[in-house]
């Protein structure tokens, strides 16, 4: 049985999309699905007090963070733009057409991130959305009419409840059964947890007990390599 990450996000944080290229890593490497589970971020600190302003209205705190981000997506090796701005609601709620589809979100994930955070695209500009659709072979009419519609704000309202009621209250937050991380920097804390858990799963599995040994020792490496991908 897979182990499930249930993976918190809004289009619009940085650090969800520096955390999702570690987090897919870490899924295939301790055989774990991802759980795709868009919110609405400014709502979810609402839900909490958190009323504080923006991080765009702190120009110290932006500098550093902007350099802070360069630094991560350098150590992953990954490329980053900034989008033209951060109106990520309909984005978002693509991810619903995505399950819908097929089932899964992945590859709308990757692709959307890969217009916004990498080519600089504005998330709730028209003609990316479309492009996205094209982009994953829907018919792009239908998809904006989807991000439109009823089915689209219910589900999206039903993941925020969802991530209010689990004490979510920022993103990136990753659960695991009853264990929340929240935050890129906390990733290395959930590839102890998958190592160990990982280990447990093994050490109980019938079949496996002749390769114990070697598997275990194959996991204790893995499990420090945090950011080495």
């Amino acid at each position: 049985m897979m182990t499930r990450i249930d993976f918190y996000f809004d289009f619009m944080s940085p650090f969800a999309y520096l955390a999702r290229h570690r987090l897919v890593h870490l899924a295939g490497q301790y055989r774990a699905d991802i759980g795709y589970k868009p919110i609405d971020l400014p709502r979810i600190k609402r839900a909490i007090g958190n009323n504080g302003p923006s991080n765009s209205q702190l120009p110290v705190k932006l500098n550093y963070l902007v350099k802070d981000l360069k630094r991560w997506a350098a150590m992953y090796g990954i490329p980053l733009g900034f989008p033209v701005d951060l109106n990520t609601e309909r984005i978002n709620k693509g991810v619903f057409y995505a399950l819908r589809q097929n089932g899964d979100a992945t590859a709308y994930v990757k692709e959307a991130y890969q217009m916004t955070w990498v080519e600089g695209g504005a998330p709730d500009d028209e003609a990316l959305l479309k492009t996205l659709a094209l982009r994953l072979g829907w018919d792009p009419d239908k998809f904006l009419e989807f991000l439109g519609s009823g089915e689209a704000r219910d589900a999206y309202e039903a993941s925020n409840q969802e991530a209010i009621s689990r004490g979510v209250f920022g993103v990136p937050t990753i659960i695991i059964g009853d264990e929340m991380w929240w935050g890129n920097d906390r990733l290395f804390m959930v590839e102890d947890y998958l190592a160990k858990s990982n280990k447990k799963i093994i050490r109980e599995s019938p079949s496996s007990k002749r390769t114990l040994g070697q598997i275990d020792v194959i996991t204790v490496s893995e499990s420090h390599t945090v950011l080495k991908e």
